[in-house]
């Protein structure tokens, strides 16, 4: 997990992420966003929200740590969703949680 963290670390910096809900339901609807990561401990509302969207324009989530490790890494107070803008950014995040499986 500290891999995919650091990825969104990176992201950040980058300026490739969008964070929280209702950022990321806007960019879903615009098409900015190629990626979701969704907490391991988001609540059933945000999931609702974001992942059934993300589902209906078929962009993949992934699952992530728990809120408050998101938020950390990001320098925020815990955080449920994260929206990635850039392709590059969303294989590589895929391919570390694929080496944690």
């Amino acid at each position: 997990m500290s891999r995919l963290l650091g990825l969104l670390g990176l992201g950040l910096r980058g300026g490739n992420l969008v964070i929280g809900v209702d950022g990321v339901r806007t960019a879903l609807q615009s098409g900015s966003c190629v990626l979701v990561v969704v907490a391991a401990d988001a609540s059933p509302r945000a999931v609702e929200k974001v992942v059934r969207l993300a589902e209906g324009r078929g962009i993949p989530r992934l699952a992530g740590p728990l809120a408050e490790e998101i938020g950390a890494q990001l320098g925020r107070p815990p955080v449920m969703v994260v929206g990635v803008r850039d392709a590059a950014l969303a294989r590589g995040l895929l391919q570390v949680a694929g080496a944690l499986v």
